[in-house]
């Protein structure tokens, strides 16, 4: 059959008027797939960390670009993909449900609900990875952030929109610690948001279980990304995190994070740079392992208009050894930490915060006036008696003085004991740090120490609710406080206080 010039021309007229076809889709072929990741021929025009969609239904995020091929890490593990399966651009980024509506949901690293509540509601999407705020965009950090732990709320305190990395060995109570700071957050409108990265699936139902029996799951979004999820959501579940944190945060909220931990986090993006073929570095980390973190952790801080991010880090260290690679980058990263000595925590010390080691950059700054002035000596008398301690132990005599500040820390050590998941709001923190201050608890049997001060609390709170409601009022104790205290401590220390407890 034989084409006529003039159809020809009508043809090449009619293509040239209608304009080039839109909507064409660019595909590419799976050309190697396994451990998670499959590189795909044929996207010449993808960019990285866009999102692909195979045939099959899986989804994967561009992490690697080369030239005759991208590297894709799969999102779903349960979703098989083969060799010559087709992948189809689509343009985005990975974007996470954010709202109000997550308050009270577990979700995982896509979004999906994991609580069998339903859908989750979600207000918007937001892209995971965003810019942090600028220097100008932010507020001094000057407003307390209590965790109602009383050894850290007066010695290493945390501010609003502070990051605090909380690094000790394994099970020494580092997730109990981040775990207070959450329940410690009810009432008092601040939002939590606790993020479990590569943890076991009971792990996650015992905290869980913890929050919602505390009441404090109504305030909490919690994001799992276990052991038996995929590489890639082990990846991104920290930055989910910090979304929703952002959400929060830029609608004038505070709002509280938790990473637990990040050390598992540290380990999956090995993983997965090992699997792209990444050159390994020191302890086979890639070069680039401290702008993983830095870029996640500088998005918290105090907006000048809107509200706070505060962010604590969690990452485990072995046999006490702060120095190595991904702890050492955390400390340099953060604003301050709190140690968990193993040696302390073995001993019965809990929390096993070892004040020599913890500190905050953000201190004084941002704490309450009434901790702050009833705490004012205990640091350097704890190590003082630390000191003392390891010197005692030579079996040589001590001097009368040496003997009383010795007494003495021991006093504050049994003070700052404090129980798991029991915290205390400042005021309790101020009459306790009171009540060692000004020297009630020398005469006192170190094991009756905790019972004595607890009921010393809970004495002013039912006798004398108006100086514990003036100091609640005021977040200060002034000098007139102060002296209807002494006499409050003396009144309390005869009447309540039976033989056998004065030694």
């Amino acid at each position: 059959m034989k084409i006529k010039s003039t159809d020809l021309v009508s043809l090449f007229e009619k293509a040239l008027h209608d304009g080039p076809q839109e909507n064409l889709e660019e595909i590419g072929i799976v050309v190697q797939v396994g451990d998670g990741i499959c590189r795909v021929h044929g996207l010449e025009r993808a960019v990285y960390n866009e999102i692909v969609e195979f045939d099959e239904g899986n989804k994967g995020i561009i992490l690697d670009l080369d030239e005759s091929y991208v590297s894709v890490f799969l999102l779903y593990a349960n979703i098989p993909v083969v060799e010559l399966e087709v992948v189809r651009r689509t343009g985005h980024v990975f974007k996470t449900p954010v709202g109000m509506n997550l308050l009270g949901r577990v979700i995982n690293a896509t979004g999906a609900p994991l609580d069998g509540l339903g859908d989750l509601n979600a207000e918007a999407v937001a892209p995971i990875e965003t810019f942090a705020p600028g220097v100008i965009e932010r507020s001094p950090i000057n407003e307390p952030l209590q965790t109602g732990i009383l050894v850290i709320d007066a010695l290493v305190p945390i501010g609003k929109g502070q990051r605090e990395l909380i690094i000790g060995n394994r099970n020494t109570g580092k997730t109990a610690v981040a775990l207070d700071a959450i329940l410690n957050q009810k009432g008092k409108n601040v939002f939590c948001i606790y993020v479990s990265i590569g943890q076991r699936q009971a792990n996650l139902a015992r905290v869980i279980q913890l929050l919602s029996e505390n009441g404090a799951l109504e305030y909490t979004v919690v994001v799992s990304a276990d052991s038996s999820d995929a590489v890639l959501c082990q990846y991104l579940a920290p930055y989910v995190g910090c979304t929703i944190g952002e959400y929060f945060r830029d609608r004038g909220h505070d709002a509280l994070i938790v990473y637990d931990s990040l050390s598992n986090h540290a380990i999956a993006y090995r993983e997965m740079s090992l699997l792209l073929r990444r050159p390994p570095g020191r302890e086979a980390y890639p070069g680039d392992v401290f702008y993983l973190h830095s870029r996640l952790l500088e998005r918290a801080g105090k907006l000048a208009k809107g509200g706070s991010l505060t962010a604590l880090p969690i990452i485990e260290v072995q046999s006490d050894d702060i120095t190595a690679y991904i702890p050492t980058n955390l400390i340099s990263i953060t604003d301050g930490q709190v140690f968990l000595d193993d040696q302390l925590f073995k001993s019965g010390i809990r929390p096993a915060v070892n004040i020599g080691l913890s500190v905050s950059r953000v201190g004084g700054a941002a704490q309450t006036r009434a901790v702050k002035k009833m705490a004012k000596t205990l640091g350097l008398e704890l190590a003082q008696y630390r000191e003392l301690l390891d010197f005692s132990q030579f079996g040589t005599d001590l001097d009368k003085e040496a003997q009383r500040r010795l007494a003495r820390g021991q006093c504050a050590t049994e003070v700052l004991k404090q129980g798991h998941y029991t915290t205390y709001n400042f005021v309790q923190e101020a009459l306790m740090l009171f009540i060692l201050q000004e020297g009630f608890l020398h005469d006192v049997a170190l094991p009756t120490i905790q019972a004595f001060v607890t009921q010393f609390v809970s004495y002013v709170e039912s006798v004398y609710p108006k100086v514990y409601g003036t100091i609640l009022e005021s977040t200060d104790v002034s000098d007139q406080i102060k002296t209807e205290l002494i006499a409050i401590a003396k009144e309390f220390k005869i009447l309540f206080v039976a033989p056998e407890l004065v030694g």
